[in-house]
């Protein structure tokens, strides 16, 4: 079994939230413990996916790929339950991986105007 859900953010580590803006609820809590439980027990392990690496808030460009979910947010998916994250730029596979692996592969998938902020911002949390 596969579970595929969408996310608002994804930080380095591989937490996910799907239901928050920070503190502010965007969408229903409608979390199934089974969907990712289940999946993780299979060859397949648990996807998420984030629609796009990019999206509009207050009319400016943001990343979904973080280096840390805002404060409050709410974390939908622990990293140890992510498998996979999957972009327009490409799939990292989180299985098994350290943080520094973890924070590695996610800037690789983020939009390219993301990224050096990114490694500069993972290297002072001591990610990289």
């Amino acid at each position: 079994m596969v579970a595929i859900n969408s996310a608002i953010e994804v930080d380095l580590t591989g937490q996910v939230c799907a239901d928050s803006i920070g503190p502010k609820l965007y969408s229903g809590v409608v979390v199934n413990l089974t969907s990712y439980t289940v999946p993780q027990d299979q060859k397949e392990g648990y996807h998420h996916r984030p629609t796009s690496t990019t999206t509009m808030r207050d009319g400016k460009v943001i990343s979904r790929i973080v280096t840390m979910l805002k404060q409050g947010a709410g974390v939908v998916t622990s990293r140890n339950h992510v498998r996979y994250i999957v972009t327009e730029y490409g799939v990292a596979d989180l299985y098994g991986k350290s943080i520094r692996k973890r924070a590695e592969a996610l800037i690789n998938i983020a939009h390219p105007d993301f990224r050096e902020t990114m490694k500069r911002e993972a290297t002072e949390l001591r990610y990289l």
